[in-house]
């Protein structure tokens, strides 16, 4: 783990702390109690007799795959991961606050820009590798942003930065 502001020439898993600490939370939470359930629940469904024609196996058998799968993604994203902080710059950059809004709207609304294994819209966290992310990348306060969408171009101005 290092800690970074803004190169993005790669394809690294930028993480803010919180999430950083987060997903470690969960890493050890799935190798410690998930993964004693899903054996509990593995030897339950054993008990059970033959495993060929067994649904319960079969579930359990899913699930421990689909924990490991989340562990080994979880052990690479934190081997790998770069800590972002939030620049204070004049220039949108990972961790930035940023405010915008739609040309021809009133409103506006304000996103946090961040690495794709943190984004989520209902938190208002936005990649910095989707459409609106990376035509905000590198933009200043008063700029104006156009990018493509499936629903056609958009055109929106940078209120803020922080």
């Amino acid at each position: 783990m290092s800690e970074t502001n803004l190169s993005m020439n790669d394809t690294q898993a930028y993480l803010t702390k919180e999430k950083f600490a987060e997903l470690k939370i969960e890493l050890e939470n799935l190798k410690t109690v998930r993964r004693k359930e899903v054996a509990e629940s593995l030897e339950y469904a054993r008990s059970l007799g033959d495993l060929s024609e067994n649904a319960e196996y079969q579930e359990a058998r899913d699930m421990q795959a689909a924990i490991e799968e989340r562990i080994a993604h979880l052990e690479q994203v934190i081997k790998e991961a770069k800590i972002v902080t939030s620049d204070k710059s004049d220039v949108v950059g990972l961790g930035n606050e940023v405010c915008i809004q739609k040309n021809g709207e009133k409103g506006n609304i304000c996103y946090t820009i961040v690495g794709t294994e943190e984004a989520n819209i209902q938190d208002k966290k936005l990649s910095y590798l989707s459409p609106l992310g990376e035509a905000l990348m590198g933009k200043e306060k008063g700029d104006e942003i156009d990018f493509e969408t499936p629903a056609g171009k958009q055109k929106y101005k940078l209120l803020k930065i922080s």
